[in-house]
């Protein structure tokens, strides 16, 4: 049993950028502690990494996005080398990929709303000064936990009894 296991595992590798895995395994902790299951969805991926691919210019540029195949099946989890200029940048992009994916976050919130599932931040350091709030919301607002308690139908409560 072992041995089909490992075999599994490794035909279903995930190439995952270092930088990066940090910030994975924290978000894998949170999803854990909200119940979210991302086991299925990570395996469908074919890489989780930071890209010099995306657009870099004057009027705007890309810092993260989710790659899709021709069937439009997310494979690829992209962050552009960009974010890498500040930690709390990284960790805010990262973030808001992760969540755009794994707890199915089909679209932003906001245009400029200063929360991590905004279109643009205009300050990544308001972000940062308030994270754990933010990253509250993020999975308590996230579609992934209202689609698990209304199959559930029960009630999830925010800090109460």
């Amino acid at each position: 049993m072992f041995l089909i296991s490992s075999l599994t595992t490794s035909a279903q590798d995930v190439h995952i950028d270092g930088r990066l895995q940090p910030l994975l395994n924290e978000f894998f902790e949170i999803c854990k502690s909200y119940g979210i299951d991302y086991h299925d969805q990570f395996f469908k991926l074919e890489s989780i990494d930071i890209v010099n691919t995306l657009t870099v210019s004057e009027e705007a540029s890309t810092l993260g996005m989710l790659r899709r195949n021709s069937n439009g099946e997310v494979i690829a989890i992209d962050i552009s080398w960009m974010a890498q200029l500040d930690a709390e940048i990284l960790k805010t992009v990262a973030f808001h990929e992760f969540a755009h994916y794994f707890l199915e976050y089909s679209t932003h919130i906001c245009d400029d709303c200063g929360k991590i599932m905004s279109v643009v931040n205009s300050s990544y350091f308001d972000i940062a000064r308030d994270w754990d709030n933010q990253v509250k919301l993020l999975f308590e607002e996230s579609p992934a936990l209202k689609k698990k308690y209304a199959l559930t139908g029960l009630t999830y409560r925010l800090n109460k009894p």
